[in-house]
């Protein structure tokens, strides 16, 4: 779907817990409409702040233990993890100025 690096249940302790910079997690899936209209947006983002933040994407539909143990109920959902905790969640399609507005403290720093 998008450029992001997918990650699975498997992987979400190492590719998003333990990671020293924090982590934005698109949950997505093949079917959201709104999913594929930001998902260019967050490859941009990814492409312009990686040096700040790691981005990853995970399919709601093939990952249902990660999606449940953080009650993502709406997609596209856009979570960001710091020292292992969920810190911000963002809900639904965004254009890209909204997006970093909310991302400002983990990108500005």
């Amino acid at each position: 779907m998008s450029g992001l690096k997918a990650v699975t249940d498997a992987e979400f302790q190492s590719e998003v817990l333990e990671q020293d910079k924090p982590v934005l997690v698109d949950f997505w899936a093949e079917w959201c409409g709104p999913c594929r209209q930001v998902a260019p947006i967050l490859d941009e983002i990814a492409a312009e702040h990686s040096d700040k933040m790691v981005f990853r994407s995970l399919n709601v539909d093939e990952n249902q233990s990660t999606t449940a143990r953080y009650r993502v109920t709406g997609i596209p959902a856009m979570n960001v993890y710091k020292g292992g905790e969920l810190v911000r969640s963002i809900v639904g399609a965004q254009p890209k100025a909204a997006l970093l507005r909310q991302l400002s403290e983990f990108i500005d720093s």
